[in-house]
């Protein structure tokens, strides 16, 4: 380990660390743009400058190693100034419209200049004129304007996804990023671009306009999008979720994720969910009740049958603790060894792009594996269907899916489940093929909380196991599946509903004049955001 001091504190560093790696390491602050730790070394932003002791000129952070003894500072006069006239040249050409920027609220430019700059700007020639709004493929847009060449982007696809489309073209201020003539930004990977930009040049498509950042609070939680397990952040208000972006874990998913992950958020906003349980009887669907009364119901035909005409259904997409409060329930309670992993057909676990991306869409194959081993299971699908077919299935319970887009054979299974003379589907989004279904006997529909909506465990590809919490309640009726295990199992759960109404009051749809007090949004980000 190596000695130095940096702004006066001691520290112990390894050979080949850089200055700004010690200093992002231990929480001191420094301008910099184009430095990203995910990223190689391209030293041209100017901004992260530091002065070394015996050293009569400043010094970039990000390429300085740190030697023995070196002592090192960024807050003396010289350092102060030589940033503050990197800012100004950054904003030569930057344009001034921070109010209709995407980016707005965390801004790196905004950031640095309220933190290094403040200054009276001298500068008098006219802004050079980019191109704005280009399109560079499905999902960004990019206003080269706001651009600051700190060429992150370019050399993510290079050195990341490894796809190169993007490139630095034309010199001195005409110089512009763009993509490489006859491609487009057009990889798995490609909105990681949009997560490391540090001004507004590089915005998504589907979040572009959607919320301004300080009316979200963020969360932290595991993707389930695949069985990597990314750390991710949601991103959400009372309206519903609005986006998802990577959190870094060194061990799992480093800085990034891959684009599908991010719209994991879109099945948890209640246009796509089940928000009350309801039964089929008779040929036709009855009234919705509330969740905890349709899972009672269920428990009462439950315990009208015979334990070897009792089968459960488990999907890859639920937590450790729920996978085991159903089996406790099934085969403790209820005395029955039929219990099924639904697998898709079409995933193939050993599938891997090598980056991120797993051919297991589920989050919790592992998981699901683990707990059915440690309960004695282990059957094989063919033996369910045998049964479904024969007409032997009494009770089916089946735990759907809520990520269902992966499920291509679900619109089969459906059918399948329909030969149960009573079938209890439990998700929570909607299942339109259940709903359509017309061989239908008798069915019970128990909507369930989402990923984001409880606390639990996911164990990836790996055999890591990563714990997460709830990060919001987008409805609040739905049950975790260890509450409808416990209601299975015929023991009283208290359920204290809140008002919908009080919890999502949407605005999106109120005029300006009928906006009241009460129905203003709350800027959310300054309450974990910390000063400037």
């Amino acid at each position: 380990m190596l000695k130095c001091t940096i702004n006066g504190v001691e520290l112990e560093v390894k050979p080949g660390t850089t200055i700004i790696q010690a200093m992002n390491e231990n929480a001191q602050k420094i301008a910099h743009y184009c430095w990203h730790p995910g990223l190689s070394i391209a030293g041209v932003c100017r901004l992260c400058m530091v002065e070394v002791e015996g050293n009569p000129r400043v010094q970039i952070a990000c390429n300085t190693m740190i030697t023995e003894g070196m002592k090192v500072n960024n807050t003396s006069e010289k350092v102060k100034d030589a940033v503050k006239w990197g800012l100004d040249f950054h904003l030569i050409n930057h344009p001034l419209d921070c109010p209709i920027c995407d980016q707005a609220g965390e801004c790196g430019l905004q950031d640095q200049y309220m933190e290094y700059g403040k200054y009276n700007p001298e500068m008098a020639e006219a802004k050079q004129k980019k191109h704005k709004v280009v399109d560079l493929g499905p999902t960004v847009v990019l206003d080269s304007e706001r651009c600051i060449l700190c060429s992150r982007c370019v050399r993510f696809t290079d050195e990341v996804s490894k796809t190169n489309e993007l490139g630095i073209f034309n010199r001195g201020d005409h110089a512009e990023i763009g993509t490489h003539d006859g491609k487009q930004l057009d990889n798995k990977y490609s909105l990681n671009t949009v997560d490391i930009c540090p001004v507004g040049a590089l915005t998504s498509k589907d979040f572009r306009f959607k919320q301004r950042v300080w009316y979200l609070k963020d969360s932290e939680t595991i993707c389930n999008g695949c069985s990597t397990g990314c750390n991710v952040k949601v991103y959400f208000n009372k309206e519903g979720l609005f986006r998802v972006k990577p959190k870094h874990n060194e061990a799992v998913n480093g800085y990034w994720m891959c684009d599908e992950g991010r719209d994991t958020y879109k099945f948890v906003n209640k246009e796509h969910r089940m928000l009350k349980g309801y039964k089929y009887a008779a040929g036709s669907w009855h009234n919705e009740t509330h969740a905890g009364v349709a899972a009672k119901d269920a428990a009462e035909f439950l315990k009208a049958v015979k334990s070897e005409d009792i089968y459960l259904v488990l999907t890859g997409q639920h937590t450790v603790e729920e996978y085991e409060a159903m089996l406790e329930t099934f085969v403790n309670t209820y005395k029955t060894k039929n219990v099924f992993h639904w697998w898709p057909q079409e995933a193939q676990a050993s599938e891997f792009d090598g980056l991120l991306i797993r051919g297991d869409k589920n989050p919790n194959t592992a998981g699901l594996k683990q707990a059915l081993a440690k309960f004695g299971i282990n059957t094989k699908w063919s033996d369910l269907e045998q049964s479904l077919k024969s007409g032997k299935v009494k009770e089916l319970v089946v735990i759907g899916p809520e990520n269902f887009a992966v499920y291509k054979d679900l619109d089969q299974k459906i059918e399948l489940f329909a030969n149960a003379e009573h079938l209890v589907y439990a998700t929570s989004v909607k299942v339109p093929a259940l709903e359509n279904c017309k061989t239908l006997k008798m069915a019970t529909v128990i909507p369930l909380k989402s990923y984001i909506e409880k606390d639990g465990t996911f164990v990836n590809h790996a055999g890591l196991a990563q714990k997460f919490k709830k990060a919001t309640t987008v409805v609040s009726e739905a049950l975790t599946g260890t509450e409808l295990a416990q209601l299975l199992s015929g023991k009283a759960l208290q359920i204290n509903p809140v008002s919908e109404k009080a919890l999502f009051t949407a605005v999106s749809n109120t005029r300006p004049d009928q906006v009241t007090l009460d129905h203003r949004k709350k800027n959310e980000f300054v309450f974990n955001r910390g000063r400037l």
